[in-house]
């Protein structure tokens, strides 16, 4: 399964799963049916009308009208919803920025007015084609907009809590990690993860030195073993309160 990850503007690292070419097909597909049951409700509506009104301008003008939503459907709701459409929210996939920056309605404008190249034109083969052939998935609307669809459906795992797995005999060594927020303890669980991940120990160095600081304290534990613990004090002392 590819990924994305995306640095944000607080040097902070997230990995996103980028949905995949069914999921986005599926979610189109959803999107394609209620434009169904628009169009067929709007027939019967315009039919009725028809009989009724004998001015078929009229009948047309009111027809075209009504069928305005459909054109600027995918605009407007990615604009209202950030990011999403009705078969989006189902697939639960989003809309969202490469560089992680916020997606700016000129962005989703670029989405929609490509559509006519991706989707409408050749059957959605051109679409298709560039999802399936470009490293992130993306149509070329989304090239354009800077803009690539990820998975908002995550498996939650303790690992990607602050919690961590103690047992009942556990015996703290940091007495004042409570000092420490929920806030701060995920920030340092997620750089410590993704530091061991990359193995990158200059990261898992200056964390160390950044948590003993705060803490206050010095101690002959390596740095893993040293963050490892801090996290599990952490937990022995919140979850026992």
């Amino acid at each position: 399964m590819a990924n994305l990850a995306i640095n944000t503007t607080q040097n902070v690292n997230l990995e996103y799963n980028i949905a995949s070419v069914g999921e986005r097909m599926l979610a189109f597909l959803i999107d394609l049916l209620i434009f169904s049951v628009y169009l067929y409700v709007l027939e019967l509506i315009t039919s009725a009308m028809g009989q009724a009104i004998s001015d078929r301008w009229t009948v047309f003008g009111i027809q075209q009208l009504l069928f305005t939503p459909v054109m600027f459907y995918s605009l407007y709701m990615h604009i209202i919803f950030n990011g999403r459409t009705v078969g989006k929210f189902i697939m639960k996939t989003r809309v969202v920025k490469v560089d992680g920056s916020p997606v700016h309605w000129s962005n989703y404008l670029t989405l929609w007015m490509l559509r006519l190249i991706d989707i409408w034109m050749f059957l959605c083969s051109i679409g298709l084609l560039s999802i399936i052939f470009s490293e992130k998935r993306q149509r070329l609307g989304d090239m354009a907009a800077g803009t690539v669809v990820i998975r908002t459906k995550q498996k939650t795992k303790i690992s990607h809590t602050i919690l961590e797995e103690i047992p009942d005999s556990y015996e703290p060594t940091f007495t004042n990690v409570t000092i420490l927020s929920d806030k701060d303890v995920r920030l340092i669980k997620e750089t410590y993860q993704i530091a061991l991940r990359s193995t990158d120990y200059k990261t898992l160095n200056l964390l160390r030195k950044k948590v003993a600081g705060i803490l206050e304290v010095e101690s002959n534990l390596y740095d893993k073993q040293f963050i490892d613990t801090v996290l599990k004090d952490y937990n022995h002392y919140t979850q026992n309160m």
